[in-house]
């Protein structure tokens, strides 16, 4: 039985797959990674491989789940890389709920890891700009979340937590640090109001768009996976948050350990990806848009360091405190390079 995260029972499984028409089982195996508290199982049986996910119960789920299985299915018929959903034998939904749980089930799709490369990288960015392009008229009757990391009260509210934390060792160095952070995230959400965020439509964005939820092959996007952070906002916040997932430099098991900089040749290549398509869709990108995107890289890797932090003290394995500090660091790396980075951005 796997330890440290949610996991299957042997009754469990039994009645799942009792409800899709696969033929006969002949492994079943657990996948670690990702949320922990979704556990994967690749089943192999006589009609191929699959995977089998159980979603981590949260509020409105299944409305969540639902407008994220349309757009799947909206972009699969758009011969856009996602991986098909199973339907279930008896009803023909591609969400089973049982036992106040919902699952899913995909066809499984083989592929290797992000490598790096100036073709992935460009890849991911171009692909991103399809994904923005075949979304921009979607609607559906179920409504996803409507919120981003720009401008939020909730981050805000973290950062006060986090800031006001009573168990924090007596330097002050975290609430110092929330302090800064604070100062740096309201500065960029001024800016990017002043460059006109408001009037820029909103449309289905995937959320999450980094290295570890897509797939490769030949240097390719062979498939984007990991639908659960889909929700309606500016395109170019998608396109802020992936550029900023594919330049940053870490990886050390000390974030005091990693530098300040980002890798611009990736921030560059990501970002030609996306522009080779966008100028098909004009709305996607404009000048005072690419004047925004630093300040946006700002805020979101503030925002996805302090809600976990707020909330368990930890970002992943890692202290929030030292984990916090290299988020300082790198943040105001950007704000001290903004004006250059822009001009790299706007390609002047």
């Amino acid at each position: 039985m796997p330890r440290g995260g949610a996991h299957f029972s042997s009754e469990e499984l039994v009645r799942i797959l009792s409800h899709y028409d696969v033929g006969v089982i002949h492994q079943i195996k657990p996948l670690s990674g990702g949320n922990r508290r979704a556990p994967k199982m690749v089943v192999v049986s006589e009609q191929g491989k699959f995977l089998l996910k159980r979603r981590p119960r949260g509020k409105d789920d299944l409305y969540r789940v639902a407008f994220a299985h349309a757009v799947q299915t909206h972009l699969a018929g758009k011969a856009f890389p996602v991986t098909t959903l199973l339907a279930t034998r008896s009803e023909n939904n591609t969400i089973l709920q049982l036992n106040n749980h919902i699952y899913e089930f995909f066809k499984f799709v083989s592929g290797t890891r992000y490598d790096g490369s100036p073709e992935a990288t460009t890849d991911a960015g171009r692909q991103l700009a399809n994904f923005h392009r075949r979304l921009a008229d979607f609607a559906h009757e179920w409504k996803p979340l409507q919120a981003s990391f720009h401008d939020s009260s909730t981050v805000r509210t973290h950062l006060r937590t986090i800031g006001s934390d009573r168990t924090a060792k007596p330097s002050g160095k975290l609430q110092a640090t929330a302090e800064a952070l604070t100062i740096l995230y309201n500065e960029s959400s001024i800016r990017v109001n002043q460059l006109g965020f408001d009037s820029w439509p909103p449309q289905v964005i995937h959320g999450d768009w980094h290295p570890g939820n897509m797939l490769f092959s030949k240097h390719k996007v062979a498939v984007v996976l990991d639908f659960d952070s889909i929700r309606v906002a500016p395109s170019i916040v998608d396109l802020a948050n992936g550029m900023l997932q594919f330049s940053i430099v870490g990886g050390r098991p000390n974030p005091a350990d990693w530098p300040d900089y980002f890798d611009q040749d990736k921030l560059l290549q990501f970002l030609h990806g996306y522009k080779e398509r966008a100028v098909r869709e004009p709305t996607l990108l404009d000048e005072y848009k690419l004047q925004a995107l630093v300040d946006l890289m700002i805020e979101t890797m503030i925002a996805e360091a302090v809600l976990p932090i707020a909330a368990t003290g930890f970002f992943g394995h890692l202290h929030g405190t030292d984990f916090l500090l290299m988020i300082r660091r790198k943040a105001e790396w950007l704000k001290k390079n903004r004006d250059q980075l822009t001009e790299l951005i706007s390609g002047r």
